[in-house]
């Protein structure tokens, strides 16, 4: 593939569409064209406009990242899944449909779960692995995210603020300076805007993330390519125990946790993120599996 420049940040980027599998597909790419792009997966309920341009932005200057919407989510076609193997499923059917033999990945809440099940569906198409926000099928707490978020998205309601201020970021001083930058950035994209999902999508999604709770264990041992996991050290939606769980369990895994962060550790710290997932990306898989390490 050609090199080619595309948009100077994601802000700007231009909405795009691609046919995988009979559904249209909304994505949004950034960085140059060359080398093996990096595939974003986000969170629940999350449109294209979900994904924080500062983490693009960084993770574009040195790759071609791709962002996509679920089916049914935003701007794509289709109904929204249920299951977060369908949700994989398509995100191989979508990598395919643009043409590349293998990608990187990088999920983040459920997206990290989808991201998951890609790479163990299908190893050769992922080179590497990032999951953040995140937790294993089965993991202890993943099928109570309904419980635990209901309230705090009252809140937000009652609040008039967004609830991913109390959802993703601790309630200290810290958290919610760090909630309001990130609110502030996601606001960036002034024209071009995703469509936001419709109640039956985001109970839909809801479900998926329920079975993935209830779904029995996987065998990470399986996910061969080298794995980064990040998190902060208070998560509440998934626990952060079940991101130091994956990263026993998953034989190239390094473990970056956040202090006194939330669901949105990496949003909270993205300078450091951006960094250390570039870090990642420009290691020789070969190399990363000989210096293994764990950062809490």
């Amino acid at each position: 593939m050609n090199f080619k420049a595309l948009q100077a940040s994601y802000a700007h980027a231009q909405t795009k569409l691609v046919e995988a599998g009979g559904t249209t597909f909304a994505y949004r790419e950034l960085g140059q064209h060359g080398g093996t792009p990096l595939v974003l997966l986000n969170h629940w309920g999350a449109v294209l406009d979900n994904f924080d341009p500062r983490i693009v932005d960084g993770l574009a200057r040195e790759h071609h990242v791709i962002a996509i919407d679920y089916r049914g989510i935003g701007l794509s076609g289709g109904t929204a899944s249920v299951t977060v193997g369908e949700m994989a499923r398509d995100t191989i059917a979508v990598i395919r449909a643009m043409g590349f033999d293998q990608v990187n990945l990088l999920g983040f809440s459920l997206g990290g779960f989808v991201a998951q099940d890609v790479a163990l569906k299908a190893p050769a198409l992922v080179r590497k692995l990032i999951l953040t926000g995140t937790g294993p099928a089965g993991g202890q707490g993943i099928d109570r995210v309904g419980a635990v978020s209901w309230p705090l998205i009252l809140k937000g309601l009652l609040t008039l603020r967004d609830p991913k201020t109390y959802l993703f970021f601790t309630p200290t001083a810290i958290g919610r300076q760090a909630a309001s930058a990130f609110l502030k950035r996601l606001k960036e994209r002034r024209v071009d805007r995703d469509r936001g999902p419709t109640p039956r999508a985001f109970l839909r999604q809801l479900k998926a993330i329920k079975a993935w709770g209830q779904q029995v264990p996987q065998d990470l041992c399986g996910l061969r390519m080298p794995v980064l996991i990040a998190n902060g050290d208070n998560d509440i939606m998934v626990p952060t125990t079940l991101s130091r769980d994956m990263a026993r369990r998953i034989p190239h895994a390094q473990l970056v946790i956040y202090e006194e962060a939330g669901h949105g550790g990496i949003f909270q710290y993205h300078a450091d993120f951006v960094s250390r997932a570039l870090a990642f990306l420009a290691t020789p898989p070969l190399e990363l599996e000989q210096h293994e390490r764990t950062h809490i």
